[in-house]
């Protein structure tokens, strides 16, 4: 086995978009991606399931290139499949590196070593959130207010049963920016939204937002999106402009240093 996981051509697991934006926003995408290492072939997996929801967040990169344009702000995200190493899950629990996902078994996860465990922790999982936690260091050291938005999406039907919401919120210790953009979804016509639906954050279950919003004492929020409405480009770019606007009113609601969004 190789001593390094990601060749020299290969692309970095971290991705910015908007570097140097203004806007107190930081958007984050834990599982923007599918991409598989060559050195890990496809863990077994056919093309097929490459491509579902299993090992990516489908259509959450194409919303997130819209929200933070639309926000004027950075976006952060993981370009390697969350089959590979889950960067929204703590290193070392049974559901970072999964044996089983949904009911498809991973063969290239099973039986790995602490060392195999290891380099993908060092090479996928920590640039990921080294890159998040050095951009929340440099706002903090320049007095520059941070507001954490954690962007996913969900399948609409799991384990064979389907899932009413377009989209939830989600939260844990800290449910105010939560409960504002509920408010406003819920107004939004024709919408099912789920509170602390179809997921929760918690210390077990979640990483990004219990590290980087709950302990740094961010404002914070994590939203999901049934993927067959952000599938294609329109339902992505319509979604972009719909929480970019609804995170700026729900930002102002709270009194929050949020500017307003650009015109879509």
């Amino acid at each position: 086995m190789a001593h390094t996981l990601l060749a020299a051509d290969e692309p970095s697991p971290v991705t910015v978009h908007n570097a140097q934006a203004p806007s107190p926003f930081l958007i984050v995408a834990d599982h923007a991606g599918n991409r598989m290492p060559r050195a890990l072939g496809s863990l077994g997996l056919s093309d097929a399931d490459c491509a579902r929801h299993i090992a990516i967040d489908i259509g959450i990169a194409g919303v997130c290139r819209h929200l933070a344009d639309a926000l004027d702000a950075t976006l952060i995200q993981q370009e390697y499949s969350r089959l590979i190493i889950d960067c929204n899950r703590q290193p070392g629990t049974p559901t970072s590196i999964p044996v089983l996902s949904e009911s498809t078994e991973i063969p290239g996860n099973v039986g790995l070593g602490a060392e195999e465990t290891a380099r993908r922790e060092r090479e996928i999982f920590r640039p990921y959130h080294d890159r998040i936690a050095a951009e929340l260091d440099a706002r903090a050291a320049a007095g520059r207010p941070v507001i954490l938005i954690a962007m996913h999406s969900f399948t609409p039907v799991y384990l064979g049963l389907a899932r009413p919401w377009h989209a939830g919120v989600l939260y844990n210790r800290d449910p105010r920016l939560a409960r504002a953009v509920f408010a406003m979804l819920e107004r939004e016509a024709g919408l099912v939204v789920g509170d602390n639906e179809p997921y929760s954050v918690s210390d077990a279950s979640d990483y990004t937002i219990p590290i980087h919003g709950e302990r740094r004492g961010l404002l914070h929020l994590a939203v999901e999106i049934r993927q067959d409405l952000i599938a294609e480009a329109a339902g992505q770019a319509a979604w972009g402009a719909r929480m970019a606007r609804l995170l700026v009113s729900a930002c102002a609601a709270l009194g929050a240093p949020a500017p307003a969004a650009a015109a879509s």
